[in-house]
């Protein structure tokens, strides 16, 4: 049986793997990607709970943009569940443009996410890992900046006692049965099949894989 009551707002905040080409006009239109995904099949499986889903993903966004926008992108919408997935700009951004987010700073950001969620809103939390896979090559040397990030959310996960997805892991492990490339053409923005695999992993963490 589902976790999600009647009644209620599911709230999906992020970067461009949560954007995914969602309206920013039109709530109804949530993109893309696995929020869309999400949002259709378990709306199919239980139409009678009058579920609202909402997409807030920012493309290019790290964790202090999140931190910036939360009181109009997460608080003042009311949500009951909050999903979040953030990180992969705070490694990339060290690679591309030599402007990197250490450790420490991410960590302090998404403890005043989950702070500010939990003393201004009633909602559930929802944490999803960030990832990368190894392909292109120069992916691979991304490791040694986001493996400490996530150690530092899984932390996090266990001390807010969140909901937790560890999708770094489970996108890897479905990286050795089929090319990486199959799953993110790029290491980092999901494919169809990238993306029906995170929907799958967050529907299943909810009770709602059917």
């Amino acid at each position: 049986m589902t976790l999600i009551q009647d009644g209620a707002t599911v709230l999906f905040q992020g970067d461009s793997v949560t954007d995914c080409g969602r309206s920013r006009e039109n709530d109804t239109m949530l993109g893309g990607g696995y929020a869309a995904q999400i949002a259709a099949r378990f709306t199919a499986a239980y139409p009678e709970k009058g579920v609202r889903f909402l997409n807030r993903g920012i493309s290019g966004n790290r964790s202090k943009d999140l931190v910036a926008r939360w009181q109009l992108d997460c608080i003042d919408l009311k949500p009951d569940w909050v999903s979040i997935l953030i990180g992969i700009n705070d490694t990339w951004r060290r690679y591309d443009r030599d402007d990197p987010t250490g450790v420490e700073a991410y960590t302090a950001n998404c403890r005043e996410l989950l702070r500010l969620t939990r003393e201004n809103t009633k909602a559930r939390i929802i944490l999803l890992e960030p990832f990368v896979l190894p392909y292109p090559e120069d992916r691979k040397a991304w490791r040694a900046d986001l493996d400490l990030k996530i150690n530092a959310l899984r932390l996090l996960a266990l001390e807010f006692k969140t909901i937790y997805v560890p999708l770094d892991g489970l996108l890897a492990a479905a990286a050795c049965r089929a090319c990486p490339a199959q799953w993110a053409a790029d290491g980092v923005h999901p494919t169809p099949a990238g993306h029906a695999l995170i929907a799958r992993h967050w529907l299943t963490a909810l009770g709602a894989w059917a």
